[in-house]
């Protein structure tokens, strides 16, 4: 890893807000169709300009997100920000196009144990199904991003060989697949893993654009941030009040706090056009409305701009 002295991060970054749909699927009290959108144009009030709105699974394995389809009719009249959904298959691909959706997110586990799980079928399985949501994107106009799962490492199988990712990367170009994020979805990364697994692929796969997508279930999330910004990494995920979590990975916690995220970076002066002050509001919030927030750091302590009075000389005893 580079040293600080030398170091060369990126000026600007977009991140993007996953909890209408990471942060929301992790809650197993209903959480009104209202109270989503407030939350959601709340966010849209704090500069971010990237969202998963939603996923459309099938509501009997996500209760959470039945209400995927009025979720994003009613967030259309939101201007600036580019919405994407999760899609698990191809009739989950045809109910996002039919509701407007334009960038649809595939789901894909690194392992088969976490597939298994997940999606009830192997990788390779999975990744076999994938072609008609492709032909079905192409004939609506509708981008396809591409997601890994537990990249960094699986509860069921351990650290994932960096040659099962090649192989999945490969898998993917094959499809005309451009993005992909990688997902540390239980929190098992390290900086030092972040970095080698990294340089490995963008060298391997110049030409990609990999996005990390951080849980911050060890408290090691913004280090692996920082690890990728050393790549050069410009897109990360993140859920406003640290919320979410895979309810198909035990011990699975929330993702990075985006106000913790947004802090970092503008401690460093990078760059991600989110204002700070109105998204830590926003936390606070959805704090209120969820009853509970993730982990965040920002809720807690506040920011490093937010200083206290000083302290005065008391009278001395005696």
């Amino acid at each position: 890893m580079s040293t600080l002295t030398n170091l060369e991060l990126p000026a600007k970054v977009v991140i993007c807000e996953v909890a209408p749909r990471d942060g929301f699927q992790a809650e197993n009290e209903w959480i009104p169709t209202e109270d989503k959108i407030k939350i959601i144009k709340k966010l849209a009030g704090t500069g971010i300009q990237s969202m998963e709105i939603t996923s459309f699974v099938h509501p009997k394995a996500i209760p959470q997100l039945r209400d995927a389809e009025e979720v994003v009719r009613q967030s259309q009249d939101l201007a600036g920000i580019a919405f994407r959904a999760l899609v698990p298959n191809v009739k989950g691909a045809q109910r996002a196009i039919d509701v407007g959706i334009k960038k649809l997110k595939l789901m894909l586990s690194a392992t088969d144990s976490h597939s298994i799980s997940n999606a009830n079928c192997l990788t390779e399985e999975a990744m076999n199904g994938f072609n008609p949501i492709f032909e079905l994107a192409a004939k609506h106009g509708v981008k396809v991003g591409g997601s890994i799962s537990v990249a960094f490492g699986c509860p069921y199988e351990g650290k994932v060989p960096l040659e099962r990712l090649a192989h999945i990367v490969e898998r993917y170009i094959n499809l005309g697949i451009e993005e992909i994020s990688l997902a540390d979805s239980t929190g098992m990364a390290n900086p030092r893993q972040v970095y080698e697994t990294l340089g490995a692929l963008k060298a391997n796969f110049p030409t990609m654009t990999f996005s990390m997508h951080l849980h911050n279930t060890r408290g090691m999330a913004l280090a692996n941030a920082f690890a990728a910004l050393e790549h050069g990494i410009t897109h990360f995920d993140s859920s406003i009040a640290g919320l979410g979590g895979c309810p198909y990975a035990p011990g699975a916690t929330g993702n990075i706090a985006s106000e913790d995220l947004v802090h970092a970076f503008s401690e460093m002066g990078i760059e991600t056009g989110i204002n700070l002050e109105e998204l830590i509001k926003t936390a606070k919030y959805v704090k209120q409305v969820i009853g509970h927030d993730g982990g965040s750091y920002m809720l807690q302590a506040g920011p490093c701009s937010q200083l206290h009075a000083k302290p005065k000389i008391q009278e001395k005893l005696g």
